[in-house]
């Protein structure tokens, strides 16, 4: 068998990889996919091609591209499942690129425009250098931290907040499913972006005044998801630094945000929530869980992105336990979500 003669992608292809050379193949050539779906996204193909498709002239008019770059880009996407051809010259959309339209409900478009950003790309490049010094390699190939260079590019700024926008809404309903406010009034969305999360649970619970605390930039897309989903007079947004203060709340919500941080820094972050709650208050912390070594999934690759952007780490139970301890706070519960994300519920120890 010639070297390339197989499959790259098998959730695109007709055939499966075979054999342990295959399989390495795929995992060497991945990051093409990943840049074909985020150029995809960007140049809106799924937007072009649906519903009754077009050719790759048609593409490249409504975009302003190259004819023939366009049509070996949709050739190459059609090698990958995303479209179909009949003649080879007209491209329909297969369902899994429709995830990319941007009319899509619970479209994936700016998930995968995130993908490949210079934010996001950039230092997973260097991953091998991460891995010698233990630390992230953002501020090596962007000059800035990861969070400081996003708040001097308000256009990339925007792809990530969308980008997480996206992740907690596929999570947010699960994790309301799990998740007990009945007795709150207030709950604390702490670097809770556009709100999702919080705005979520307060549809879930007429009565409960919901807050988000990020940077300045993202408050009005909050304010404009609050209005959207009909919770606007029980929302607030609060511009600030979580590594200053937090809002006082009966809940504080951290989703995603602990595993941006090294140790101590999630110890501040934790000891501000522990600061603001008020009596009988808790903290609920949302992240993946570390599992058994060779455990397949997802938690040990996002484990390497953290490594790599922002200097963080996913965790297991024991190692929150021990953040817990040093803040002040005491781990009393964990609840498993339909997702793989889990609720680690704390109170002042």
């Amino acid at each position: 068998m010639a070297l390339f003669d197989h499959p790259l992608v098998a959730a695109g292809s007709v055939k499966a990889p075979v054999g342990d050379t295959q399989r390495l193949l795929q995992m060497v050539m991945g990051y093409q996919v990943t840049q074909v779906v985020r150029t995809a996204a960007e140049l809106r193909i799924a937007d072009h091609l649906h519903p009754d498709g077009a050719t790759a002239a048609e593409v490249a008019e409504a975009e302003a591209l190259d004819p023939g770059a366009t049509f070996r880009f949709l050739r190459a996407c059609a090698s990958l499942g995303l479209v179909t051809s009949a003649d080879g010259e007209r491209f329909a959309s297969m369902p899994v690129l429709d995830n990319l339209r941007t009319d899509a409900p619970g479209s994936l478009r700016d998930l995968a425009l995130w993908g490949g950003t210079e934010s996001h790309w950039l230092p997973w490049g260097r991953l091998a250098d991460s891995i010698r010094t233990g630390t992230s390699q953002a501020e090596a190939v962007l000059g800035a931290p990861i969070f400081d260079w996003l708040a001097t590019r308000p256009g990339e700024a925007e792809v990530f907040t969308n980008a997480m926008t996206v992740m907690t809404r596929a999570l947010a309903h699960q994790l309301a499913d799990v998740i007990d406010l009945k007795a709150a009034e207030t709950a604390v969305d702490v670097g809770g972006a556009g709100g999702t999360l919080v705005q979520t649970l307060m549809r879930r619970h007429p009565a409960l005044t919901g807050t988000v605390l990020d940077r300045e930039h993202v408050g009005t897309e909050a304010d404009a998801s609050a209005a959207r989903l009909g919770v606007a007079d029980r929302f607030n947004f609060v511009g600030g630094d979580f590594f200053d203060e937090v809002p006082p709340g009966d809940v504080h919500l951290l989703k995603f945000i602990l595993h941006d941080w090294d140790d101590d820094a999630c110890v501040r972050i934790l000891r501000n929530c522990r600061e603001a709650l008020k009596p009988g208050g808790r903290v609920l912390v949302m992240e993946l869980l570390i599992d058994e070594v060779g455990e397949p999934g997802l938690p040990p690759l996002m484990d390497m992105t953290m490594l790599a952007l922002t200097g963080g780490r996913e965790r297991n139970v024991g190692e929150f336990e021990k953040l817990f301890e040093r803040a002040g706070l005491a781990l009393i519960k964990v609840t498993p979500s339909a997702s793989l994300v889990s609720v680690l519920e704390a109170v002042p120890s």
